[in-house]
């Protein structure tokens, strides 16, 4: 297995395109990430009262916070795996994440709701705390994300299935724990669906390289 990865990295790191486009595939994430940070903190500044909500109002608070936390760390961890098996899947990732995020920070800046009152404890710790003051609400990410990786992994059954029900468990937990609005959660849906058509089209390249042969074995890699 440790073989096999070694010579796929070989492979695609030694073409030139491959280390030109995955070196683009960092910069825009890492552009995405600064303008992320300043959405964050405009929305902060200028966020408003709460709101009523249909589902929230309904349902008592549950402590989601080792699911907030550690939770969606594991995911981004089985992430970064996930393309250490599979380096031809490095650019067109990236970029598809960047895109969430740059969208998902000029959606932040336009709806400045607080976080409801009563919601769960959360103790995001350092890193944490730098992405997000938890006031950036509309869309969610916790949902977003991992629906976003569904769509990108769609032709592979088992893939496809662990991240949609990541989508739909995460979704949920932040429900439970009264840390964003159900507009929040189901609106991700549909907005990170545009994200990935737009992707596909702003990457063409890149995306067909993640689909070239020889394909992404479906039941080798989990």
């Amino acid at each position: 297995m440790v073989k096999k990865a070694f010579q796929k990295h070989k492979s695609y790191w030694s073409r030139k395109s491959f280390r030109r486009s995955v070196f683009w595939g960092f910069v825009f994430l890492a552009a995405s990430l600064v303008l992320n940070s300043f959405a964050d903190t405009y929305t902060l500044k200028h966020a408003s009262s709460y709101v009523t909500d249909i589902i929230l109002d309904n349902v008592r608070v549950y402590n989601v916070n080792f699911i907030y936390v550690e939770g969606i760390t594991i995911f981004w961890m089985f992430i970064i795996f996930l393309h250490i098996r599979e380096p031809k899947t490095l650019p067109f990732v990236l970029k598809s994440i960047a895109l969430f995020i740059l969208i998902r920070s000029m959606f932040i800046s336009l709806t400045h709701l607080a976080i409801p009152p009563q919601h769960s404890f959360t103790d995001p710790g350092y890193f944490f705390k730098k992405l997000t003051s938890q006031d950036d609400l509309f869309f969610s990410s916790h949902a977003g994300a991992p629906f976003l990786f569904a769509l990108i992994y769609w032709e592979n059954k088992r893939l496809r299935t662990i991240f949609l029900l990541a989508s739909i468990f995460f979704g949920t937990a932040v429900l439970l724990g009264h840390l964003h609005y159900s507009i929040d959660v189901f609106a991700a849906f549909f907005i990170t669906y545009g994200i990935f058509d737009i992707a596909r089209y702003l990457f063409q390249k890149d995306h067909a390289m993640f689909q070239e042969d020889p394909p992404l074995a479906k039941e080798e890699i989990i």
